[in-house]
């Protein structure tokens, strides 16, 4: 029997990575997008897949389907998108997640949603383990998105104790690859357009802060692992280790700095002509962040393979 799965978010960068992955797996994929942030183009190449739908749609609005999975991505995810309309981005957070999780709670769906690793804030633990509670600015120009992705996971954590629902969370760490918005401001696309573009290339503060990069992917590949496992095991493994709902950390642990990713970039793109420029630190920038992926590697067998020098050839082929 063939199973249906719903993306939300899907026409975006990684909603439509995930898409031509469940089609490949033999899925029928409905994608449901506003196309606010997401692309039409990035699901050109599925629109004539006889197995393939899409759905313009408002994730914030209620909509009505049977589905075997329900993945939610609807949410601007880089700080140029969720901040061009603060409040549209923690509805979205807010009521686009209680949507899924009451269609799922109709029809018995499993729900994969997407949380971040924003959730921790500019964290004092390092690096962040899923017991870590964070450190956030609940007022800030970044609060929008951190605390939508916040309450978002207590409603997914309300509907797994009181309903039931089968709820698995992951908190995305930064993540890259082809299909990104060329504009959306995250740093590996910044410093790719502007290299290609002969501009300087803007180090925030001193380009000391540092993250961790993650290709798309590795991230894909946890998420299937993840949403193929039985609710029973899930349940109990987390019950396991004292945690009361089903969250991970998906991320890349190594961590670089942001000028040595800057350089990196350079060094892969050896006719451009930008150098690099120091600009003041944005608010709330978090100074380090890094994941403890120890239980996604214990629950699903899974680590990051595609080093950054890798993932960067692929990305900057995509954009030019």
């Amino acid at each position: 029997m063939v199973k249906k799965a719903l993306i939300t978010g899907g026409a975006g960068f990684i909603g439509s990575h995930l898409a031509a992955r469940l089609l490949d797996e033999g899925y029928e994929v409905t994608v449901l997008d506003n196309l606010f942030t997401g692309t039409k183009s990035n699901i050109y190449g599925m629109l004539e897949n006889p197995r393939f739908t899409f759905m313009l749609h408002d994730v914030t609005q209620p909509f009505w389907g049977q589905f075997d999975e329900i993945y939610n991505l609807a949410c601007p995810a880089s700080p140029i998108h969720y901040q061009r309309n603060p409040v549209e981005t923690i509805r979205t957070s807010f009521m686009g997640v209680m949507n899924v999780l009451e269609l799922a709670l109709k029809t018995k769906a499993r729900v994969l949603h997407t949380s971040t690793s924003e959730i921790y804030g500019d964290p004092a633990v390092h690096p962040q383990p899923e017991t870590y509670w964070g450190n956030v600015n609940t007022i800030g120009i970044r609060s929008c998105y951190d605390e939508g992705k916040r309450a978002a996971e207590t409603l997914c954590a309300d509907y797994y104790r009181e309903y039931g629902v089968d709820i698995r969370m992951v908190r995305i760490f930064n993540t890259y690859g082809p299909h990104m918005h060329p504009q959306d401001g995250r740093v590996i696309t910044n410093f790719i357009m502007q290299a290609l573009g002969n501009r300087d290339i803007t180090l925030y503060g001193d380009g000391s802060q540092t993250r961790s990069f993650q290709y798309v992917d590795d991230l894909i590949n946890a998420i299937r692992a993840y949403m193929q496992l039985d609710h029973e095991k899930v349940s109990a493994f987390f019950e396991s280790k004292g945690i009361p709902v089903p969250v991970l950390n998906i991320g890349n642990p190594g961590e670089y700095t942001i000028k040595q990713l800057a350089e990196e970039t350079l060094r892969q793109i050896p006719e451009s002509t930008s150098k690099l420029v120091c600009e003041p630190l944005p608010k709330d920038d978090p100074k380090r962040r890094k994941p403890d992926i120890t239980l996604a590697t214990e629950l699903l067998g899974w680590k990051p393979v595609v080093p950054l020098q890798e993932g960067l050839k692929k990305t900057i082929a995509y954009f030019k």
